[in-house]
Parts: structure tokens; C-alpha cells; sequence
């Protein structure tokens, strides 16, 4: 996204709170294509991180926002590390939970610490 931070950060109270029914929520290990006839039906698809070293739901992202072109809300839920939302953004991720005790002002600084990339990433192609 190259210094434009578009993702936004949310509390797992404030993600407890939206009550949007149009969700489809993907584990880790479930083929995000089975969602292709209904991506124009949904505004939110949760990707699982069920461990902060399990990154499957980068690839899942990826998959669902490059080559089903789905538009609307990837979050990311589960062990949602501060360490990870700028690599999460790169690869399609609009939204994200973050693990219990994680700041919120932390994890906007996060953001501030990358200001550009060498590489290309979903948003720059």
C-alpha cells in the first residue's frame, strides 16, 4: 500500500460488537474458492490465524482479493500480532483483530515505521 494505511484496527470488543450477518468466516484450512458464487452476497470474510506462526490466511487473502476479486472486508481474527497487520495489508487484509492485551495506538505506529516498499503488494498492482 505504499505508505497509505487503509486497514483498519479493531478491539475484539468492538469486532464482538459488529453484528454484520452477510459474514462468511474461513478457517485456515478451508478452500476460500467454495465462496466464489457468493462473494458479490457478502461484505466480510474472516480469515482465522489459529497461531501467529500458522500464515495460511495470507495465501487465503491473497486468493480471494487477486483471483475471486472480492472487494469487501477480509479480517483477519484469532492470534492477530501488531508484528503482523503491515505484512496483513500487503497481501489483501482490510481489517484486523487484534489478540487480546495488544494496544491499539501500538499498532497504528506500526504503520508509521514503513513508509514504502521495494516490492510490490496487492494494492500497487
Amino acid at each position: 500500500m505504499n505508505g497509505i494505511r487503509r486497514m483498519r484496527i479493531l478491539t475484539q470488543k468492538n469486532h464482538d460488537a459488529d453484528t454484520n450477518e452477510r459474514v462468511a468466516i474461513l478457517t485456515n484450512d478451508d478452500d476460500p474458492y467454495t465462496l466464489k458464487d457468493r462473494l458479490t452476497a457478502l461484505d466480510r470474510i474472516e480469515l482465522r490465524f489459529p497461531h501467529f506462526t500458522d500464515g495460511r490466511a495470507y495465501s487465503q487473502a491473497y486468493l480471494l482479493r487477486k483471483r475471486l476479486g472480492f472487494t469487501g472486508d477480509l479480517r483477519a481474527t484469532g492470534d492477530v500480532l501488531i508484528d503482523q497487520l503491515v505484512q496483513m495489508e500487503r497481501t489483501g487484509f482490510s481489517s484486523a483483530v487484534l489478540k487480546d492485551g495488544a494496544d491499539v495506538a501500538d499498532a497504528e505506529r506500526q504503520f508509521a515505521r514503513f513508509a514504502g516498499y521495494y516490492q510490490g503488494d496487492l494494492a500497487s498492482h
